[in-house]
């Protein structure tokens, strides 16, 4: 399964309410990622029951992944990406890749985003990516040459576009998709409706099938 450039953040939510959201995303063209924050109650085998239920239809991963103990308790689960709010060790990089799980380390300076990729971070997340301009990852790269990089915090419909366009690859959004109580009432229809919104906003993006 192709990694999407959407990633859907679930904190905090039950399993009834996650696979809710699942079962929408299996409609979306394009957003194909979920995935469930560590410190959510009982998030491991949230993780291992959407990777048992979804594993050929979505991507499922483990969120504020904070050690090396974090990251190998979420790959046994069935994590096949990871997140954290900060940057990564070597030695959790390192296990991801053996393990054919994508790193997404958190970073929010240069040096910070740059010291990530040379580990071989795949993607970097941008953490709170709202207390900066949209184009602060497009500034980044300038100097350091390509480097994916995600935001995550205060993306929605009206600015998402801009993100992209402003040189970030990937997006992160635990708020900016589906409104909570959506998902609380786990109400398919109305998750659907705000679904098909960004599915049309991101057949805009050139490369959002590359």
């Amino acid at each position: 399964m192709k990694f999407s450039k959407i990633t859907i953040i679930l904190r905090g939510y039950s399993l009834q309410e996650v696979d809710s959201v699942a079962q929408v995303l299996l409609t979306s063209k394009h957003i194909k990622n979920i995935e469930v924050t560590l410190n959510s109650p009982k998030a491991l085998e949230i993780i291992a029951a959407l990777n048992t239920k979804y594993r050929d239809q979505l991507n499922i991963g483990a969120g504020t992944v904070l050690s090396l103990e974090d990251l190998q308790a979420a790959i046994k689960a069935g994590a096949r990406f990871v997140l954290s709010p900060v940057t990564m060790s070597k030695e959790m990089i390192d296990y991801c890749l053996e393990h054919d799980v994508i790193a997404v380390p958190g970073a929010y300076s240069p040096s910070e985003i740059y010291q990530q990729h040379q580990l071989g971070a795949q993607i970097i997340k941008v953490f709170p990516a709202n207390e900066l301009s949209k184009t602060y990852a497009k500034k980044v790269i300038e100097p350091l040459g390509h480097i994916n990089i995600m935001a995550v915090g205060g993306v929605n419909e009206s600015n998402l576009l801009e993100h992209f366009a402003g040189g970030y690859s990937h997006i992160g959004s635990a708020g900016g998709i589906f409104n909570k109580s959506d998902i609380l009432k786990q109400d398919i229809q109305a998750m659907s409706q705000s679904l098909a919104v960004f599915d049309n906003l991101l057949e805009n993006l050139i490369d959002v099938n590359e």
